[in-house]
Formats: structure tokens, sequence, C-alpha cells
């Protein structure tokens, strides 16, 4: 057996298990991680969602009570897709079965903010309480909620989406503008209302989580400079006209 420590996490620590031919993730979960909302369960009946829609790898074993999660490793090359791909890959997922757990954005960063309250938080409590408003109800659907580039592997003929460890129902329209958001994809000229206040919501749910890493991790990474360039971003997109138009509109 060969163990390989897989680099690009700032939660966990993930290792490629290689026998012979076969080669596995394990992925070991980082410190208090059920208090950034995570449940391992959750992750295992999403991972294993996923692997069944075909857009995710096979689970291959869940050691309890720990909450490691042993994949398939996916060959391939990580960060490389198109928006037209994403965007495919997340209709099948939010069109699938459901999933247990939920994850709620508005509530998500308001329960950061009681574990570490940086000192932004009000000021875009403000905005986020205005968005909710503006949004009302709105329709659940399986959602994988942390659409990094790194999260995304492409095997030469089609996309996979791992880390599925805060996949919940959710807002679909969330799970677009995580997606938008973290790829860097602009604002498109058709972009829902919905979808253009989600990029603040997204940035916002961020930047908190960055502020909750700075009491809990232990890893060695810059959380301060993650939260403050979150923080950076949504301020930029408070202030957009396109998101100003979208918050407004239907008042």
């Amino acid at each position: 057996m060969r163990i390989e420590r897989l680099g690009g996490g700032i939660t966990n620590r993930n290792y490629k298990l290689t026998f012979g031919n076969e080669a596995f993730v394990l992925r070991i979960g980082g410190n208090d991680t059920e208090r950034l909302g995570i449940d391992r369960a959750v992750e295992r009946a999403a991972t294993e969602n996923a692997a069944r829609l075909g857009i995710g790898p096979e689970v291959v074993d869940f050691l309890e009570p720990e909450g490691f999660l042993v994949t398939r490793f996916l060959e391939g090359e990580v960060g490389r897709l198109t928006r037209a791909e994403g965007e495919t890959l997340l209709a099948r997922l939010h069109a699938g079965p459901p999933i247990p757990g939920r994850f709620d954005v508005f509530r998500v960063v308001e329960a950061y903010a009681e574990i570490n309250e940086p000192p932004q938080f009000r000021w875009a409590q403000s905005i986020a309480r205005r968005v909710e408003s503006r949004l009302g109800a709105r329709p659940l659907a399986a959602c994988h909620n942390d659409l990094l580039p790194a999260n995304f592997v492409h095997d030469g003929e089609r996309l996979f989406l791992v880390d599925w460890e805060y996949a919940g129902m959710g807002d679909p329209d969330f799970d677009l503008a995580n997606f938008a958001v973290n790829n860097d994809f602009p604002v498109a000229d058709d972009e829902p209302d919905e979808v253009v206040l989600m990029r603040f919501m997204s940035d916002f749910r961020e930047a908190m989580w960055g502020a909750v890493q700075q009491r809990l991790s232990a890893l060695d990474f810059d959380f301060v400079d993650h939260a403050d360039r979150h923080f950076e971003r949504l301020e930029a997109t408070a202030s957009d006209p396109r998101f100003t138009l979208a918050l407004s509109s239907g008042a």
C-alpha cells in the first residue's frame, strides 16, 4: 500500500491510498467540523447519491463512529470545466432524489456568528435580511453548496463533483450563484435576479466560514485573509447596480 497526502483541502486531511492498480481517497475530518454544520452521515448519503447519478465518486467504505469516508479516487484534471458543463451537472443534481440534511445559507451565517462575529458581520447581515425578505419562500432541492474549482474533476470524458460535506436540501439558486462566484463567472445578461442576490450570500457564507475557522481549525492556512477577501468581494457585489436592481425589484 502506498499513502500520499493530498493537498488543497482547508477543512480536512485527505489521503490517496493505492493498492496495486486501485486507488482510493480517505477523508479524515478536521477539528470540530460539526460546528461548521457538517454531518458526516449526511456527507456519506450525499456522496452515494452523487455516485448513483453518475456525477460523484463511488463510496467504498464509511468508518464509524469516526465518520471517516473512503471513496474511489477519480483520475482526472482538477478545476477543468466550462460554465455549461457545471450548470448541466448541477441541473442533474437538482432534479435528482432528495438527500438527508438541510442547508439554509441565511441560518448558516447566523450560526457561524455565534462562534466568531467579525466587525463586518452586522452590516452584511442587514443586507442578507433584505435578500431573504426579497426572495421569500424558496424551493428545495439536493444541493452541493461548496462549488469551488478544486471540487470539480474532469476525466477527459465527463465532469465529476467531489467533497459533499456541506450538501443538503437547499436553494438551487444558491448553488448556481456559489458555482458562478467561486469559478469567476461574471453575471450573465439573462441571469435571474435570484441568482444575482445569492452571489452576495455565497461570499457572505464563505467569509463567515473563514471567521469560524480562525477559531476552530488547526490547519496551516491564512483564514483571516480568506475571510477578508470574501468580505471585500461581497461589499463590491452590494454596490453593483445589477445587485441593487435585483434587491429592489418586486419590493
